[in-house]
Formats: C-alpha cells, structure tokens, sequence
C-alpha cells in the first residue's frame, strides 16, 4: 500500500512559542512527506508493497538500511505529533499509578525526560515507554524505532535538530523544557497504555 502524510491532530500555530508554525511547515510539511515519499518510492513493485507500516520497519530492520531509516522515521514523527497538544492536564488513573511507581513523580518523570533528551548526542528521540508492566525512559539513535521492539512506546520527543532549531535555536533544553512542561499528551499516552499494544500508523 502507499503509505500517506498524517495530517497534524491541530493548528500548527497551536504550539507556539514552544514550536511555531514555521516550524510545523517544515518539519511537518517538507521533513515528514520527504520520508513518506521515499518510503513509498522504495516499497513499490516489491514485497513489501502490501504490508502495513510497521510490517514494513519489521522487514526492513537489519536488511535494508536506506528502507528501513524512511520507513521508521514516518512512524516516529507521527507518533511523534500524537506525543503533543495545545494544554495539557497532566495524567491520571492507571498511567499516573505507575509513573509514581517507576519514577517517584510526575515531576522526576519529567526531569528524566529533559536531561536524557538533553544528554543524547546528536539526533534520535527519547520515549516514555512500558515494557514488563513497568514504565521506562528510553533514547534511540537517528531513525531507530520501538514500533517493532519488545516495548509499548506511549510518547515520544523529537531530539533532531529540524524540530526545534528555528524556535530554540542551538538550545536543545529550551525546547524539552516547553514540550515536556506544557505539551505533552498524556491522554494518548494513557490510551497507549490501556491499549497494551503498539499504536499503528494511519494517515
């Protein structure tokens, strides 16, 4: 199948100043559609033309490195657009049980994700993600993925230069300052985590 742009689930000026519009332009408009384009370019005529996204990252993993790093990074940026929201309200329920379980507070949660996002060299994307019923602070390199790993993500941040430069300029910790104090959507993130599966792609 041909795979599609995800549409944002708001404005793209409904996050500024932590990420404006421009922003949203290119990294939505130009960044995310190059990999959806190369992605679908590279799976056409082949076995892989039929499989759903995640089939695809799972098939290519390992094998197909150009493939693989597309594929994967059309799946992060859109769980990655699902990560935020215009306001958020903080999580509750299930999902607050085990943060307080696994980090000791929201706010440790919080700081956790600031300074390993901050901390990671070059690009990637630190995840907030449950695995063995106990949730974990995770980093992956480039365009590496939990879509197809032993984890069930529940949000991510982008730590590539393209989603913050123009706002934050070289300030990496501006930028996980603003989203993960005032954007992160921890309604998806609870969703993820009653769902108890990975969240699939669809445009």
């Amino acid at each position: 199948m041909a795979f599609s742009l995800m549409s944002l689930p708001y404005d793209k000026e409904a996050l500024a100043p932590a990420i404006t519009a421009e922003t949203f332009s290119y990294h939505h408009g130009k960044h995310h559609q190059a990999y959806v384009d190369k992605t679908n370019a590279a799976i056409e005529g082949t076995a892989h033309a039929d499989k759903s996204l995640e089939e695809v990252i799972a098939a290519s993993r390992g094998s197909d490195g150009g493939l693989f790093n597309n594929s994967a990074q059309v799946w992060n940026h859109g769980f990655y657009w699902h990560s935020l929201t215009p306001s958020t309200n903080g999580p509750s329920g299930d999902l607050a049980s085990k943060i307080d379980e696994a980090f000791g507070s929201l706010d440790k949660l919080k700081d956790e994700l600031k300074s390993k996002g901050a901390g990671h060299f070059a690009s990637g994307w630190v995840w907030l993600a449950e695995k063995g019923g106990k949730l974990e602070v995770v980093d992956t390199h480039d365009a590496d993925t939990l879509a197809d790993q032993d984890y069930n993500p529940l949000l991510v941040i982008d730590l590539w230069e393209h989603a913050y430069y123009l706002d934050h300029q070289n300030a990496r910790p501006s930028y996980l300052s603003a989203v993960v104090d005032g954007h992160l959507n921890w309604d998806f993130a609870a969703d993820n985590l009653a769902r108890g599966s990975t969240w699939t792609y669809e445009a």
